[in-house]
């Protein structure tokens, strides 16, 4: 457990305290101090993140430049004359102005890491990490004065704040995923990038579904889709095509739903790996889930026999092994069959449970399951 604000800074990031110390050398490296054994700075630290002895002026200065945050913010008393917080806004003018692509690229595998860790196991434990990482980079963005050093640090903004935004979503914080990604597309059209701004936007037409929104979803999905035709590679044109496919099942409009994952099957690119979409996963059985998804939306009796053809593959998402299982207690719900609709509901429950998935349990909360048979004569 953090015993300070400087711990609680580090830990929210993922960094280790020789990583952190290596960056202190750097830093007090390019101000003119000679640089200390890691050893030694690592001790130094502890020292201070403990709370036993405060770092004197010199150092507040280096770690202001290391996390690119204010005193206030490390948790430091702050000084509120005008030459200090002059001195301040010059550091972390001088930390953006440091970024390099490399720093980017640090950023980006960090956010890359997490995206990994969720797609396996759930990445609940990853969202503080996340919104350590997202607060950095938005405070380099704010500091960073040209647009060639702007535009990278969007992109990482934009991708880091996606992701969180979907984790939120998962864990049932609504609000907090709204946020992200509206950061995620201000941070998009700061990178010009409309690859990025399409796929914010489709995670947030999920959110709108998950608030009984459907309409709405299908009209935004709508406006990416148009506006990302043009542009952005095949392989996403496919997801928004599924995505847009989810969106019109839920809003009960049946051939169009159908017709959306026909063109999602069409545009699915034989190479479903593409260097600029990391964060786009249609893998192995991951469309034909989807669809499935939609059939049990639209009351379909032939989601059953989809889904049984797709049970025993294990999918590489733990969130959406949990979503299948939850999809076919829905499906044998419908059809009247209480004792499977049930057995898929206990698996689906713990796996849930297992991953943080607020989202899956909701779902199972509202599973109607059919009467039995006293249940019926009681009637």
């Amino acid at each position: 457990m953090a015993s300070t604000r400087l711990c609680a800074v580090r830990e929210a990031l993922g960094w280790s305290q020789a990583a952190v110390a290596e960056r202190l050398n750097r830093v007090g490296q390019q101000a003119g101090l000679p640089a200390r054994p890691v050893a030694s700075r690592v001790a130094e630290l502890s020292r201070w993140e403990n709370g036993r002895v405060t770092p004197d002026r010199d150092n507040q200065r280096l770690l202001r430049r290391v996390y690119g945050l204010t005193s206030e913010e490390l948790g430091f008393p702050r000084d509120v004359h005008g030459d200090v917080i002059d001195a301040e806004l010059r550091d972390r003018v001088a930390v953006s102005r440091h970024v390099d692509a490399q720093t980017v690229a640090l950023f980006r595998q960090q956010t890359d890491n997490a995206r990994a860790t969720d797609r396996r196991f759930g990445a609940t434990a990853l969202l503080e990490q996340l919104r350590g990482e997202i607060r950095q980079l938005e405070d380099l963005l704010h500091h960073a004065v040209l647009a060639d050093q702007r535009a990278p640090l969007a992109v990482a903004l934009s991708e880091a704040s996606t992701l969180a935004g979907w984790t939120a979503l998962d864990v049932g914080s609504t609000d907090h995923a709204w946020q992200h990604y509206e950061t995620a597309k201000t941070a998009a059209r700061e990178s010009d990038s409309p690859v990025l701004l399409a796929h914010a936007a489709a995670e947030q037409a999920f959110l709108l579904l998950d608030l009984d929104e459907a309409d709405s979803a299908v009209e935004l999905l709508g406006e990416v889709r148009a506006h990302a035709e043009p542009t952005t590679p095949e392989l996403q044109r496919a997801w928004l095509a599924a995505a847009a496919g989810e969106a019109f099942a839920a809003a009960g409009r049946h051939d169009h739903a159908l017709r959306a994952f026909d063109q999602a099957d069409a545009l699915t690119p034989e190479d479903r790996q593409h260097p600029e979409l990391p964060f786009v996963f249609l893998g192995g059985d991951a469309l034909a889930r989807w669809r499935g998804n939609a059939l049990v939306r639209l009351g379909d009796p032939g989601a059953i026999d989809h889904f049984t053809r797709l049970v025993h593959h294990t999918p590489l998402s733990a969130r959406a092994h949990a979503g299948m299982l939850v999809d076919l207690a829905y499906a044998h719900a419908a059809t009247g069959d209480r004792a499977a609709a049930l057995t898929y509901a206990g698996h689906a429950r713990r796996l849930a449970s297992q991953i943080g998935s607020r989202r899956q349990q909701r779902r199972l909360q509202r599973l109607q399951l059919p009467l039995t048979g006293l249940e019926r004569d009681a009637r």
